[in-house]
């Protein structure tokens, strides 16, 4: 389906604009979509490594297993991600869940538009930074307002009472995390 461009001459105030419109659209580019659906994004979530002892909703392992944080997404930082095509959509990926995978940004970036690299190559891209238990739980507090342990039923501390700064007086315990102060 093609057609020649339309070019349209608006008259106002003694100029004249013309604006040329192009109606020929490819196929191709339709039924191809660059970007993965929420659906698609869902599932491929869903399918990444889960990180023991943290919520599955929150966190997860990406392709090459560092951790990063749902609402880090499509940021710079060390536990950000990006959904990536694994076959590179430049070279016939398709944009679905089958073909996506999460990556710390910055490993995407390394990656890029390359059908294959190794793992370990990948990994070396990796961000340096590692976080220990107390930092991600510091983090998830500042970013989600509380922390969540599976199967734990308690009330999360403060980002205060983590820092030592405050001894709550609620007499619900706050819930045992994984390290020892």
């Amino acid at each position: 389906m093609s057609s020649s461009p339309t070019r349209t001459r608006s008259h106002n105030n003694n100029s004249t604009t013309t604006t040329t419109t192009s109606t020929s659209s490819s196929i191709n580019n339709e039924e191809r979509r660059r970007f993965f659906s929420t659906k698609a994004k869902n599932l491929c979530w869903a399918k990444a490594e889960v990180v023991p002892g943290r919520h599955p909703d929150r966190w997860r392992k990406d392709a090459v297993g560092n951790i990063v944080c749902k609402r880090f997404w499509n940021c710079q930082g060390c536990l950000c991600f990006e959904y990536d095509h694994i076959i590179p959509f430049s070279k016939g990926g398709e944009s679905t869940a089958e073909n996506c995978q999460i990556l710390q940004s910055r490993v995407n970036r390394f990656k890029a538009d390359k059908d294959w690299v190794d793992k370990t190559e990948l990994q070396g891209f990796s961000c340096d930074l590692k976080f220990t238990d107390k930092e991600l739980d510091i983090i998830e507090m500042a970013v989600y307002g509380d922390v969540i342990r599976p199967g734990n039923q308690c009330r999360c501390r403060t980002v205060a009472e983590m820092l030592g700064q405050y001894k709550s007086k609620s007499g619900i315990a706050a819930c045992e995390l994984p390290y020892k102060e």
